[in-house]
């Protein structure tokens, strides 16, 4: 396990110090601008009351999703910090840039333990480039920088990777946590070790099956991308959704590892994607002409829960049905109320934003030993991949 410079280093001076936390608060909101989910500002809690509590000068980065370089009003930082600063019981005050003149102003005014949040970075086209001047403009802000931000940190951007040419870098406790907890499971996961994978593209899954296959004991799959498995296997999938380019790959991968890989055997199909649609459970390779499946079966839910009762290190990642759509949600509240049920006996670790989704639905929140709150990063990360806002952060040997 790779060995990170952390905020809690006994050595590193914090009190009166200017440090720039690159967060993933990049949340949801709705139509009105209003956060619809939290989960991200509350992991940031932890690395930022660490570090208020030191009186440090604590400057956030955030982007907000993808306004492409230019000023988007909508996915402005503003209703973020409203949301964060009830979090954490003080006010946060949004900036109205990342860079400049008034930035620097407001960040030398401010007062040990105040927290400031800086305006959305992906405003600036110069950050999604990793742009070595935009990132020393960022650096000179502050004295410490702090990379939190385990869901970004599979990309290389300007505030993930440039940055730490400039200015001392730590790893904050968001960060940290994350790392342990994957790579823990991948390097020594006490066995047997069970993985689920679901979601809609087989592609998404290519590289994660194959380097998975080599660490797991058993792969469990199911949602849309299991259609592409049954097509290569010669059965009909009906309506279901495929990718007919991945086939061959899908058989590639059964052919392979025949015995690691564990598809379902039955599913839910309808006759239209619908909550109301006409449903019949049907065998995998029973899918009626014209109509789609939607879920996995009672039977398959069995065959899974039978590989992973005994397992002692669980990963899931993915839905294994429409859940969205109550009609098609039982198959993956099914195994989201084992795997829940297993934590504790179980090192239990979920992620994706579909998978957290799921799980909140079911009303099993809180209930698994990890849930991680990076889809990319940690799909990258099960897949064998370096993350670049990680590496950065890998001191070079004197």
């Amino acid at each position: 396990m790779v060995k990170l410079p952390s905020i809690k280093d006994k050595d590193l001076e914090l009190s009166g110090k200017v440090v720039l936390v690159r967060t993933g608060m990049d949340v949801p909101l709705d139509a009105n601008g209003s956060v619809t989910d939290d989960t991200r500002i509350m992991e940031a809690l932890p690395t930022i009351e660490y570090l208020v509590k030191r009186e440090a000068k604590i400057v956030l980065l955030t982007h907000i999703n993808r306004p492409g370089g230019k000023v988007v009003e909508s996915q402005r930082v503003t209703t973020t910090a409203a949301k964060l600063s009830g979090l954490l019981g003080k006010e946060v005050e949004p900036l109205n840039d990342c860079i400049g003149s008034d930035v620097e102003a407001a960040i030398k005014a401010m007062k040990p333990g105040e927290v400031v949040l800086l305006e959305n970075l992906r405003f600036h086209g110069e950050e999604e480039a990793n742009d070595d001047a935009f990132a020393g403009q960022l650096a000179k802000l502050g004295d410490i920088y702090v990379n939190d931000a385990f869901s970004n940190s599979h990309r290389s951007h300007a505030s993930m990777a440039a940055i730490t040419n400039h200015i001392p870098f730590y790893a904050g406790l968001l960060l940290e946590k994350e790392i342990k907890a994957l790579t823990s499971s991948l390097e020594k996961p006490k066995r047997p070790f069970v993985v689920v994978l679901g979601g809609a593209k087989v592609s998404d899954k290519i590289g994660v099956i194959r380097n998975l296959a080599q660490k797991a004991d058993k792969i469990l799959v199911g949602g849309a991308m299991m259609f592409t498995f049954f097509k290569s296997r010669g059965f009909d999938v009906g309506a279901s959704k495929f990718e007919p380019d991945k086939v061959a790959i899908a058989d590639d991968l059964l052919n392979e590892f025949d015995t690691k890989l564990v598809l379902p055997v039955d599913v839910v199909a309808a006759d239209r994607f619908a909550n109301d649609a006409k449903t019949e459970i049907v065998a995998a390779s029973e899918i009626p002409k014209g109509w789609m499946g939607l879920d996995i079966g009672p039977e398959s839910v069995k065959l899974f829960s039978s590989e992973l009762s005994g397992a002692r290190t669980i990963i899931w990642n993915g839905p294994l049905g429409v859940f969205e759509l109550d009609r098609f949600a039982d198959g993956t509240i099914a195994i989201a109320k084992l795997i829940s049920g297993l934590t504790g006996m179980a090192f239990t670790v979920i992620g994706g934003g579909d998978t957290l989704s799921a799980v909140e639905k079911a009303g099993l929140k809180g209930k698994f030993s990890h849930a991680s709150t990076g889809g990319g990063a940690m799909l990258e990360l099960l897949e064998g991949k370096e993350l670049p806002g990680v590496v950065a952060l890998v001191k070079p040997e004197a």
